[in-house]
């Protein structure tokens, strides 16, 4: 469809810029250099994941990064949630409207989340926590069947059998290649102008997960991403 638009499709990992004199350029595999009169970041943001082997064969097979997109598919069923700040917090409380019971486990004795997101955790009858805990293995060869566990206090081992487990340990935005050049938070997300995808730079927009760490939805980053379009459409036309 795009093609069939028009598009100049070009393959590639984009792997420097320089913003500082017009047009802006692009280098794709350090060597290429695309140059052009404005420029859409939609570079997005990846999971952050345990490391383990399992874990990308299983990725919906049962291992998810997302409650709000396969939490249904676990209705009634026993699941496990990893992580300790808000966003474990609140996929484990999200979840206990499918699941039979959640279990969310912490590598400390302590959650960091905001007191009235562990007090909604806590206080749930769904979810048991699992304090100073570690998953070490994720078990199944077609479909997601358990997980081995060590407590990182007595290193006592143990195993849980779950129909799903949802990672929710953080993200982190692919803005590497913008360090320096556009304005960003300390977690690496794009900073725009307040209801707008305009970023620090004339000319260069950013548009879904990369700018936004609270909805992370495809349906939000393709609003998002029609919003950039419009903004991007707009600028040109007032430059010429």
């Amino acid at each position: 469809m795009i093609a069939r638009m028009g598009t100049d499709i070009r393959y590639g990992l984009a792997t420097k810029v320089d913003f500082s004199s017009y047009p802006h350029k692009v280098w794709i595999d350090d060597e290429k250099i695309i140059e052009a009169g404005a420029v859409i970041i939609s570079t997005g943001a990846q999971s952050l994941m345990l490391g383990l082997e399992a874990e990308e064969r299983l990725i919906g097979h049962g291992v998810s990064t997302c409650a709000t997109c396969d939490g249904f598919f676990f209705r009634g069923k026993e699941i496990a949630v990893v992580g300790g700040g808000d966003s474990a917090i609140e996929e484990a409380n999200f979840l206990t409207k499918f699941a039979s019971k959640v279990t969310l486990i912490h590598r400390r004795d302590s959650l960091r989340a905001s007191k009235i997101m562990q007090d909604r955790a806590l206080n749930n009858p769904k979810i048991e926590m699992l304090w100073n805990t570690a998953v070490t293995e994720i078990v199944g060869k077609d479909q997601l069947e358990s997980i081995s566990l060590q407590n990182t206090v007595t290193a006592e081992r143990s195993s849980l059998a779950v129909a799903g487990l949802f990672i929710a340990i953080g993200h982190r935005p692919n803005t590497d290649v913008f360090k320096g050049v556009i304005d960003m938070e300390d977690s690496g997300y794009l900073i725009t102008r307040p209801d707008s995808t305009y970023t620090n730079i004339e000319g260069v927009f950013a548009c879904g997960d990369v700018k936004d760490h609270v909805y992370r939805q495809a349906i939000t980053a393709a609003g998002s991403g029609c919003m950039a379009a419009i903004d991007t459409e707009r600028w040109l036309e007032h430059q010429h």
